[in-house]
């Protein structure tokens, strides 16, 4: 039996209690397990390139605030926009930006690379929050939300909780194909060890800046369904803080895998909303960031392969196994 049969099984058991969910939740926890959703998608954007290219990206946030702004700026009416132009063209915004700036920090490499997307993603930052074309430090507020004709209104929160849950079962299977794919093999490869595959004929630059682009799409798309939910941006999305929010979740969830991505995406949100709570944690809730923080420096200190790799290191200390093969041969999902 192949073992990624579990790991299939998981995603899908995982799809198939979110679909269900709403039949038991409340309006609180739909929009909760609907905020947690844009998140994984975001988080499988940055998946793409610091997992399965090696490429860390800290300027992330940027392509989701500009497609959230795109999204605002480019229905600015009270009459709802179709949302079969509106959702490409917020991809299209970031995607497009991605292109920009990936086309010039690919050139550098390392701790220069991080520096670099952080400039960029800073500079969108600051013309947004700087300018009047963003509203300023007040964001600017979505009067109407897209509708898909009479089959889709996205201003009623069971379609829109429906639409994410597709977008998100969507990106996840986009990526999983990629990475199959020799492109993502190829990935994979630069990821390893980037002077051997030049060695071997392969044009590197190429397939870094297609990975960068796609990743910027679908950044871009979270960024969409984030202002469609909440109705308002700000510039705060652009903020650097939201950059390392989502490269701690795919870090907490663990690196190399897709549903690493969708874990760490789910609970750091929730411990987020647990360690919030003053109903829990009285008036210590004010400094839930000092909780947060210790238990994600806990779990890198006693997880080394994030939550996903949880089950084997258990079964491992309670059976004595050990694993015959090495983590890079598992396959990505």
């Amino acid at each position: 039996m192949s073992r990624s049969v579990p790991k299939y099984a998981f995603v899908i058991a995982a799809f198939v209690a979110l679909a269900l969910y709403p039949l038991v939740a409340g309006k609180y926890g739909i929009d909760l397990i609907s905020k947690i959703m844009v998140y994984a998608i975001f988080a499988l954007s940055l998946e793409l390139l610091v997992g399965s290219t090696g490429l860390v990206c800290f300027g992330q946030a940027a392509f989701f605030g500009l497609g959230a702004y795109a999204t605002v700026l480019l229905s600015p009416g009270y009459e709802p926009s179709s949302l079969l132009w509106l959702l490409p063209a917020a991809m299209g915004v970031a995607g497009a930006y991605a292109l920009f700036m990936g086309a010039l920090s690919l050139r550098t490499k390392g701790v220069y690379f991080i520096m670099v997307t952080l400039a960029f993603a800073q500079m969108a930052f600051y013309v947004i929050h700087d300018t009047p074309l963003g509203g300023g430090t007040d964001g600017i507020y979505l009067n109407a939300k897209p509708i898909m004709g009479a089959l889709l209104d996205l201003d009623r929160p069971m379609q829109l909780y429906g639409f994410t849950l597709a977008s998100l079962i969507g990106t996840f299977g986009l990526l999983a194909l990629l990475l199959q794919s020799r492109f993502g093999r190829a990935l994979a490869g630069i990821r390893v060890n980037e002077q051997r595959m030049r060695a071997t004929g392969f044009s590197t630059y190429p397939y870094k800046l297609a990975a960068f682009v796609i990743s910027g799409a679908l950044a871009g798309l979270a960024g969409f369904l984030f202002a469609v939910k909440d109705g308002f941006v700000n510039p705060e999305m652009l903020g650097w803080h939201q950059s390392g929010a989502v490269l701690i979740m795919i870090i907490f969830g663990g690196l190399g895998h897709l549903r690493g991505a969708l874990i760490g995406a789910f609970a750091f949100v929730l411990l987020q909303e647990l360690f919030m709570s003053e109903a829990i944690f009285g008036s210590f809730a004010k400094h839930w960031h000092l909780s947060l923080g210790l238990t994600i420096i806990a779990s890198v200190a006693l997880l080394p392969r994030g939550l996903v790799g949880l089950p084997e290191q258990i079964s491992q200390r309670l059976g004595g196994l050990r694993n015959p093969r090495h983590e890079e041969a598992e396959d990505d999902l």
